[in-house]
């Protein structure tokens, strides 16, 4: 420890007769961060300057790169550390220690270098060293900005020229081109302004067009509300005429009888005049009277009028046998009335073969004339369906209900056939019986097929 303080004393004493006047070259300052960084290795932490202490782990270049300004400061304030420094690198550099302290720098050396270990050996004439150094630097930068520079003006001198002659070969190319766009951009807009008036006049067609639809569209519109009002006048017409056709021929048929009464009545008269013709012609008495025209309950003889005075009960099934009982009677069955209140829920094909299997055994067995009517709008396509034996199917019309059509039925029977109808429609049953008709419910021809089958 004695040979270090008389170092550390001789060099207080060499900082002493030499100073920096100005600061250190920043070149020579980063050669002097990195030498003290590389001696940070050989350095205990006690031997450390305070503040550098805590960057004793670090790596040198994270040394240098975080610390460096205090490392500098350290160098340039602390002796003692610079000394500790110095003693690092006279052993990692001993040729360059031994011919600075010589007083001889190798000449081949950086000079960086030999400033930056001049200021930390402090030998004599260190300043001058580092201020030669500095010079050098400065000199070297300002010979690498000047070469740089002159590259730069060269460089830029030749893009100038090859712009000017750019300049001055594209100036024509760029009138012609220019020329060209002018005159494309001219035919564009005549182009647009042709597209424009085309547009506007398909605009007015299409205006034209839309309004002939909308009053086409109105004729027909106008056209269809008198041709479904025509429908329905005509149908009204031909239910009127198809009505009056029915009056007219049940007076006929009421007519030719009253007729013919009269007729073979005068023809006894005749015959009663002359006996001797009528022994001539054998011709037998007269059976007909005109009394016998009148529709009456004879005795004897029953109808269905006089079978719902008898104590029996509506929906008593013996009621309809009774009524099918009767000489010539004709059951009218309304098919969907009857289904759509005994199995709603079955679809309507399997309804009218369920109905027509049972009306086809009530027919066998009570040998009366039956007919089933169902409604035609009920169907979405032509029935393929062949009738039980016994029993006649109809479908109405388009156009014709199935109650019409029952009524039809009625009306064509003769004044005082037994003629039974099977509806829960109070609007049927009410029609036929003003028509001669019992009417009987669906529910009576429910009881009555179920015990058949």
């Amino acid at each position: 420890m004695e040979p270090a303080s008389g170092a550390e004393s001789a060099d207080a004493a060499g900082d002493a007769a030499e100073a920096l006047d100005h600061p250190l070259p920043e070149g020579v300052r980063r050669r002097v961060v990195a030498l003290v960084s590389d001696a940070f290795g050989g350095l205990t932490v006690a031997d450390l300057p305070a503040q550098l202490r805590q960057y004793a782990r670090f790596t040198p270049t994270r040394r240098a790169k975080f610390a460096g300004n205090a490392m500098a400061a350290a160098v340039e304030t602390d002796a003692v550390f610079r000394s500790r420094v110095a003693e690092k690198l006279r052993e990692a550099q001993a040729d360059l220690a031994a011919a600075l302290e010589a007083g001889a720098p190798p000449a081949a050396a950086d000079p960086l270098d030999v400033a930056a270990a001049a200021f930390v050996l402090r030998p004599n004439g260190w300043v001058k060293l580092v201020a030669a150094a500095g010079e050098e630097a400065q000199r070297a930068d300002a010979e690498r900005v000047g070469e740089e520079t002159r590259r730069e003006l060269e460089r830029l001198r030749e893009e100038l020229a090859h712009v000017r002659e750019l300049q001055r070969t594209g100036g024509e190319q760029i009138r012609v081109e220019l020329d060209a766009a002018r005159k494309e951009a001219e035919s564009l807009q005549r182009k647009l302004r042709s597209a424009l008036s085309d547009v506007k006049r398909g605009d007015a067609a299409l205006r034209k067009v839309n309004a002939e639809i909308d009053g086409m569209r109105a004729d027909a519109a106008a056209r269809v509300a008198a041709a479904e009002s025509e429908s329905r006048r005509l149908k009204s017409r031909l239910a009127e005429v198809e009505t009056a056709l029915e009056t007219s021929r049940r007076a006929t048929r009421e007519g030719r009888s009253i007729e013919d009464m009269r007729l073979r009545l005068l023809l006894d008269t005749v015959l009663d005049a002359a006996q001797g013709l009528r022994r001539e012609l054998a011709l037998p008495p007269v059976s007909t009277r005109p009394a016998d025209t009148v529709d009456a309950v004879e005795p004897g003889r029953m109808t269905p009028k006089d079978i719902a005075a008898r104590a029996l009960s509506e929906t008593d099934p013996a009621l309809l046998d009774q009524l099918l009982a009767l000489p010539q009677a004709h059951l009218v069955v309304d098919g969907y009335n009857v289904t759509k209140t005994g199995y709603p829920t079955m679809p309507l094909e399997k309804q009218r073969l369920r109905l027509l299997g049972g009306l086809s055994m009530l027919a066998a067995q009570t040998g009366a004339e039956m007919t089933c009517v169902f409604d035609g709008a009920e169907l979405a396509a032509p029935v393929l369906l062949a009738p039980p034996r016994g029993v006649r199917v109809l479908f109405s019309k388009a156009g014709v209900t199935a109650d019409e059509l029952i009524r039809q039925l009625v009306r064509a029977e003769p004044p005082g056939r037994p003629v039974v109808v099977v509806s829960t429609d109070r609007e049927v049953a009410d029609g036929v019986a003003k028509a001669g008709a019992r009417p009987v419910t669906s529910a009576l021809l429910l009881k009555r097929l179920s015990r058949v089958s």
